[in-house]
């Protein structure tokens, strides 16, 4: 059973930066594909990026393409999220996921961690 736990959240002005991290434990390996999602108060859960390995493959959401990078050390089973020029819009609790293939729905992923707030106000 794999296990992610998110850490990095908190409270930052709009124009700020956070970094999210998620470790991975109990199974996983170096292929497995890692996403990131957000999901605010009464909205659906939401995709915002993913990455099939080390060095491969990366997909964004456009709305923050340009402005978060996904990355991933697999020494240390850990996956993060760097956001830049966050916005109110970006307001929301984040979600590591991993899964079988690198795509963008919701069910697409298996395993979830407990979610991360990150909140974006002045």
């Amino acid at each position: 059973q794999v296990q992610l736990v998110e850490s990095g959240g908190g409270l930052v002005q709009p124009g700020g930066s956070l970094r999210l991290s998620c470790v991975a434990s109990g199974g996983t390996d170096s292929n497995y594909p890692m996403a990131w999602f957000r999901q605010a108060p009464g909205t659906e859960r939401e995709f915002v990026a993913g990455n099939d390995r080390s060095g491969g493959n990366t997909v964004y959401a456009y709305y923050v393409e340009g402005r978060f990078t996904i990355s991933r050390d697999d020494s240390k089973n850990t996956v993060y999220l760097q956001m830049n020029d966050l916005e109110p819009e970006d307001t929301a609790v984040y979600y590591c996921a991993a899964g079988r293939l690198l795509r963008t729905e919701v069910d697409d992923y298996d395993f979830w961690g407990q979610g991360t707030q990150v909140t974006v106000s002045s």
